[in-house]
């Protein structure tokens, strides 16, 4: 892994990108992307022979870094064996993906659905709930991002829904547990918990609960913030979808396969959902696929009924092969393990040091390799460091925050006022200790906005 410089070949591919690639979520014009030269384990290095240490695992994907040699070595004999087929046979990558994942998704969710990514299963865990209760509304919470085709993006509860909210897609918001920023005037965890209960009990009861499908929360949730729900509060919802007939959908797209130190974030609070999706960390992104985990309640709804729904590539060879070979990885190399001992013994305590010592930081929650530092301008009052969707100026601050990170060898994860601690699950305690003290130099910068 010694990046060799070759900035001609990186000005061709950044040439061709400007005239040809259309990115996601960007003004076209304002945006320079970095020319990627090549990735592996948990850095990546650009033309110029540059290194960075990878706080993002990409979108929070690469769960077990980049090439990881045997899961490109089971792509590469699928590849020879079987390119592709169609979804409607059973294929031996596509029956063995799915057996390995119901064997480690909560209660008896042992039906899977595949997708090819996470906002479709998302779209079609909503359209079965819908189908199963015959409901038309969904709720979900602000603070939230569960993609971005239209019924996802719909109930997403962040900006990136505002383009495409019509107010007809049957979605209601509702506000879901945040004690730093309690919309409930909450003091403690208790009582955080027990108020945003009640407010969602109340939204059931004035929404009319014979006409909701599906509540669909983050298990934790991701982009938003890593918000861990206070304990209790999913066992709650989980007793208001019983008591009144909706489906719970967990998504788990960002949380699931290891990031939370579990296989799925839903085992640290002991809660089956009716639904659950899932995408990225299933094979750490190396071939795009996703999923839908169902109940046998939800399942025997389309025993024989059919379900109306589908994709070309559902279930594609090469992403279940990647997937097969992923989750043995993670067995063998206990991954899983290893993303909860190290975020408990060296990223947590890393973080609350840090946060000690800089008064930029205003809050510092996680679990495994999921973390969030709050960055604001004033500790007692809480203002963030830039303002709720702040952009050009307003944004300044975060922008020098995260131009020192890269600066230092790091590349961070930064969303609003706020920079997520989220790297391969089998991270090194040594390159851990390195990122940690790549932040502690862009926090130095951070601090200077502080008032």
């Amino acid at each position: 892994m010694t990046p060799q410089p070759n900035p001609e070949a990186g000005a061709a591919v950044k040439a061709a990108d400007r005239a040809h690639v259309f990115h996601s979520w960007s003004a076209q014009e304002l945006i320079d992307p970095l020319a990627v030269a090549g990735a592996e384990g948990s850095y990546f290095w650009d033309y110029d022979g540059r290194r960075y240490l990878d706080f993002t695992s990409g979108l929070v994907y690469t769960n077990i870094g980049y090439q990881h040699p045997k899961v490109v070595a089971a792509i590469q004999e699928q590849a020879a064996r079987m390119t592709t087929f169609a979804p409607a046979f059973a294929v031996e990558a596509r029956s063995e993906a799915a057996r390995l994942i119901a064997e480690r998704t909560p209660g008896d969710l042992d039906k899977i659905f595949f997708t090819n990514g996470g906002a479709d299963a998302v779209e079609h865990a909503l359209r079965m709930a819908r189908l199963h209760t015959g409901r038309p509304k969904v709720l979900s919470a602000y603070r939230s991002y569960h993609g971005g085709t239209q019924q996802a993006v719909n109930v997403t509860g962040d900006p990136r829904r505002w383009a495409s909210d019509s107010g007809t897609a049957g979605v209601v918001h509702f506000w879901a547990p945040f004690l730093y920023r309690s919309r409930f005037y909450a003091e403690t965890e208790e009582q955080e918990c027990a108020r945003a209960l009640e407010h969602l009990e109340t939204t059931i009861a004035f929404e009319g609960p014979s006409t909701i499908a599906a509540i669909i929360l983050e298990t934790i949730p991701g982009t938003a913030g890593i918000m861990p729900p206070p304990p209790g509060y999913l066992a709650g919802v989980r007793e208001l979808c019983d008591k009144h007939g909706i489906v719970l959908v967990l998504d788990e797209v960002m949380a699931g396969f290891g990031r939370t130190g579990t296989w799925f974030a839903a085992d640290l609070y002991d809660v089956v959902p009716d639904l659950m999706t899932f995408a990225k960390g299933v094979n750490s992104g190396y071939v795009p696929l996703g999923g839908v985990a169902i109940s046998p309640e939800i399942a025997a709804t389309f025993a024989t009924r059919a379900y109306p729904g589908g994709l070309t590539y559902s279930g594609h060879p090469l992403a279940c092969a990647a997937a097969v070979a992923t989750i043995n990885v993670m067995e063998e190399e206990c991954v899983v393990q290893n993303a909860a001992s190290l975020g408990a013994s060296v990223v947590g305590p890393g973080l609350r040091e840090l946060a000690e010592r800089h008064p930029s930081v205003g809050e510092v929650r996680g679990t495994g390799m999921f973390w969030a530092v709050e960055l604001v301008r004033d500790r007692e009052t809480r203002e963030p460091l830039v303002p709720y969707n702040a952009s050009g100026e307003a944004n300044a601050p975060m922008a020098a925050f995260a131009a020192a990170a890269k600066k230092a060898g790091l590349w961070p994860f930064v969303n609003m006022n706020r920079t997520h601690v989220v790297p391969p699950l089998n991270t090194g305690e040594a390159e851990l200790k390195e990122g940690l003290a790549a932040l502690d130099a862009a926090l130095s910068v951070a601090d200077e906005y502080v008032r």
